[in-house]
C-alpha cells in the first residue's frame, strides 16, 4: 500500500443504543487519525440515542431503518418489523446484502463486540484483515448458547483485542486449548474533558437526602432487583435515602412492579435512557453499580473522573479501576453486601471523605492517547501484511 494512501477501515455494529460498546466505537471514530484512516461504520439498524453522534467525517451506512423511523400505525409497524427481521437474518449468511449497500472494499474490518463477529468474518471482502473486540465475561450464563459459535469465530480473526485483562484471563482459564490470534489488552478511552463539560449542563432537582445514582440498561444481570431489595430494607430501618436509575431495557416493567410491591416507588426512581446522564452522576452523593457481571464498564471510569464515591460489585474489569476503600468500595453480588455498603456510605462520613480525597488525582489513571496510538498501530500493521 502506498504511504500516502489512506487506510480504509470498516466498523460493523448492531445499532447505537446507549451503552459502553457504543461509546467505545464513538471514541475510536472521533480520535483515530483522519489523515491516516478513511473510516466507515455500518450499522445493522440505524437505531438508538447515539445514532446521530457519529462524527461528520465518518461515512455511515445501515442495513435497515431504526425503530425511530418505523410507522406509528401498529399494523404497518408489525409488518415493517417482520420485514426487518427477515433482512437482518438473511444478511448474517449473505454478505452480498451489506456489500451492495457499502459498495466499497476495506483494508481492515472491525467487530467491536461478539454480536457482529459473524458479519465481519463472513464479509464478501476476503482480502481485508479482520479485528475482533471482546468486552465480556465468557462465563456469564447468557453466553452459554453463544459459546460454541464464539469459540469457533475467535481463531478466525487476524487480530483480537480484549477490553480488560480480566476478560482475557477468564477466557484463557476457561478454554485453555483455544487458539487465540495475535492479541492485546486495550482499555477503553475516557473523554475526560467532555464528561466534565456535560456534567455541568444542568443541576437535577434531587431530594434533600443522600442520593445514589446508577446508569445501566435494565437487564437482569445488572442487579437492580437486588439493589432495590437492599434499598427497601434500609428505608424500613430508617436510613432515609433516594436511588435514581438511568437506563431502559427489558426489565423495566418487572422492576416497576417490584417497586410497587416493596412500596418504594417514590424513593427508587427510574429516569429512562438519557443521552447525558452525567449531571445526575455528578450531583448525586454516591454511585452504585450492582451488576452480576461486567467487562470494563465505562461508566465506572466516567464516575471516577467526576470524583464520585463508588460502590461496585467486584466483577469483570471493575477491580482494575477501583482499589477497595481507597478510590471506591468493592462488594460481592449479594443483596446483604449492597445493604451494608450503602449503610456504610450513608453513616461513615470519614470513609467517604477519604475516598473523595483520593479521587482528586484520578486523571493520572487514564491515558487516552496511549489507547488510540495502540489501536492505530494495530490497524496500520495489519493493513501492510
Amino acid at each position: 500500500m502506498p504511504d500516502n494512501k489512506k487506510i480504509k477501515v470498516l466498523f460493523r455494529h448492531r445499532s447505537m443504543e446507549m451503552g459502553g460498546v457504543e461509546k467505545v466505537v464513538l471514541s475510536m471514530l472521533n480520535h483515530l487519525d483522519r489523515q491516516k484512516f478513511d473510516l466507515t461504520v455500518c450499522l445493522n439498524m440505524n437505531q438508538g440515542e447515539l445514532r446521530n453522534e457519529i462524527p461528520s467525517h465518518v461515512r455511515k451506512v445501515y442495513l435497515t431503518e431504526g425503530k425511530e423511523d418505523l410507522s406509528k400505525n401498529a399494523v404497518i409497524k408489525k409488518l415493517q418489523l417482520a420485514k426487518r427481521r427477515l433482512k437482518l437474518k438473511r444478511s448474517e449468511t449473505n454478505p452480498k446484502i451489506s456489500d451492495k449497500i457499502l459498495q466499497e472494499t476495506y483494508d481492515v474490518e472491525i467487530a467491536p463486540t461478539y454480536s457482529v463477529f459473524a458479519p465481519v468474518l463472513n464479509s464478501g471482502n476476503r482480502n481485508s484483515k479482520k479485528i475482533g473486540w471482546f468486552h465480556s465475561d465468557i462465563t456469564v450464563p447468557k453466553f452459554k448458547p453463544l459459546i460454541p459459535a464464539i469459540l469457533k469465530q475467535i481463531p478466525q480473526f487476524d487480530y483480537f483485542i480484549f477490553g480488560s485483562q480480566q476478560t482475557k484471563d477468564i477466557l484463557v482459564k476457561t478454554y485453555p486449548d483455544l487458539k487465540l490470534p495475535e492479541n492485546q489488552v486495550i482499555l477503553n478511552a475516557i473523554p475526560i474533558d467532555e464528561i466534565r463539560q456535560k456534567a455541568e449542563a444542568f443541576k437535577p432537582d434531587f431530594p434533600d437526602k443522600p442520593v445514589f445514582a446508577s446508569v445501566a440498561r435494565l437487564h437482569t444481570r445488572k442487579g437492580f432487583h437486588k439493589l432495590m431489595d437492599a434499598h427497601a430494607r434500609l428505608i424500613k430501618e430508617g436510613f432515609d435515602h433516594h436511588v435514581v436509575v438511568i437506563g431502559d431495557g427489558e426489565e423495566r416493567e418487572n422492576l416497576k412492579k417490584q417497586a410497587e410491591k416493596l412500596s418504594v416507588t417514590g424513593s427508587f426512581e427510574f429516569l429512562g435512557s438519557l443521552i447525558n446522564p452525567y449531571p445526575y452522576v455528578k450531583n448525586a452523593d454516591y454511585y452504585i453499580l450492582p451488576s452480576e457481571s461486567e467487562g470494563w464498564p465505562l461508566i465506572i471510569a466516567d464516575t471516577l473522573i467526576l470524583q464520585k464515591p463508588i460502590i461496585a460489585t467486584n466483577v469483570g474489569g471493575v477491580p482494575e479501576m477501583i482499589i477497595h476503600e481507597e478510590n471506591g468500595y468493592l462488594i460481592n453480588y449479594e443483596t446483604d453486601e449492597m445493604y451494608e455498603a450503602m449503610k456504610l456510605f450513608i453513616t461513615n462520613r470519614e470513609l467517604v471523605s477519604d475516598i473523595k480525597e483520593n479521587l482528586k488525582d484520578i486523571d493520572r489513571q487514564f491515558d487516552n492517547q496511549k489507547i488510540f496510538n495502540a489501536v492505530e498501530d494495530i490497524i496500520t500493521k495489519l493493513s501492510k501484511k
